[in-house]
């Protein structure tokens, strides 16, 4: 796991960067600290009971599941839409293992266990399972729930251990979903939002490599391979869109990290970002949000932390250029970083999450 004093978090108060050098001493950028993870958590726990306002993407093929969102979703109902529940969910099990005396860490446990517990993922899973919604949820919110699993399966912890069994059905429902989708996926799906391929199938792979999920592991490196180990010259200049809160380019590039040994990885990774290697800091830049009560719009502060841990497992891998690579990272790091508690529902029901996965990024 990275260095805990690598980063200190200002939430409330940007930090300056020097506009001539676009360079930060190494005291200036955020870190994960107990206050850090205690203004972190704060974000989630406002909102995981909070069932309105609520976006909803089921299918209803009758009345049945018409009623408040928690009828149909009694563990992930909150804090706007599904997957944003859950990855808050997972945030706050990140976070705990990090520092289990945090401040709220009773009352973490307590709504960690009312939410997850056997029945109410039995519910969830019943959903997903009907015709209708076999689909929900795919690509992002199956990889996030992924992701939570293999947090609670690592969990060194009697509450770990009885969360991590209860939600084991619906992540081996969705590990066999991936299976089954990889195997029918015609094309790869290169967009800056939910349903982007690349950062789906990372969140997929660590779980698969944590459970020693053989099949799962296979079926990514197959699709990985099938979609992508031909591409080059990537349109980076191109990014980002309007909406996006994730990197075409760069989740492509950090799929393959992973699933390419790295005499492999780094021709390949300069055939496709040749730009990113001549000069970074003039290819891409930070993207900017004018109006962070906007839900779209907002987004981009997303896509500034997800470029972050992106460019900085570039740098750690590449062999090229680092320091001008992590000072890129850097960048967009500052430009968002400071705005994740911005006051508004839009934003602070799911930025959160994004800054405790980069902060807490694993060196792999």
């Amino acid at each position: 796991m990275r260095s805990i004093t690598r980063l200190a978090i200002f939430l409330l108060f940007p930090v300056a960067i020097n506009a001539q050098t676009n360079k930060m001493s190494h005291e200036q950028l955020p870190k994960m600290t107990v206050h850090t993870a205690n203004q972190l958590a704060a974000l989630p726990l406002k909102c995981l009971d909070l069932q309105y306002p609520y976006k909803t993407g089921i299918v209803f093929a009758d009345s049945t599941l018409l009623g408040a969102p928690s009828s149909y979703h009694p563990a992930f109902y909150g804090c706007f839409d599904w997957h944003s529940s859950v990855h808050g969910h997972w945030m706050l099990v990140r976070l705990l293992k990090m520092y289990p005396d945090m401040e709220r860490a009773a009352e973490i446990r307590s709504r960690l266990a009312q939410h997850l517990s056997a029945a109410n993922i039995q519910t969830e899973l019943q959903l997903f399972k009907s015709k209708e919604n076999k689909s929900f949820e795919r690509i992002y919110g199956w990889s996030w729930l992924l992701q939570l699993q293999r947090e609670l399966l690592t969990w060194n912890d009697p509450l770990g251990k009885e969360l991590s069994r209860n939600v084991q059905p619906l992540a081996s429902h969705f590990a066999a979903s991936y299976i089954d989708f990889l195997g029918k996926l015609m094309y790869p799906i290169r967009v800056g939002e939910h349903t982007n391929l690349a950062f789906g199938l990372c969140l997929a792979w660590d779980y698969a490599q944590t459970t020693h999920d053989q099949a799962l592991q296979t079926a990514i490196h197959d699709a990985a391979m099938r979609f992508y180990a031909k591409d080059k010259n990537a349109p980076i200049e191109w990014e980002p869109g309007g909406y996006d809160f994730l990197s075409p380019s760069l989740e492509e590039a950090d799929l393959m990290r992973r699933i390419m040994p790295e005499k492999e990885y780094r021709p390949w990774l300069y055939a496709f970002l040749p730009g990113l290697f001549k000069n970074p800091i003039t290819i891409l830049q930070p993207g900017q949000v004018k109006d962070r009560t906007d839900g779209k719009l907002v987004h981009l502060d997303g896509l500034n932390l997800s470029r972050t841990w992106c460019l900085e497992a570039i740098a750690r891998h590449g062999g090229k250029n680092q320091q001008a690579i992590q000072a890129l990272a850097n960048k967009h790091l500052l430009t968002s970083f400071p705005q994740i508690a911005s006051g508004d529902y839009a934003g602070e029901h799911w930025l959160a999450s994004f800054a405790v996965y980069l902060l807490t990024a694993e060196q792999q």
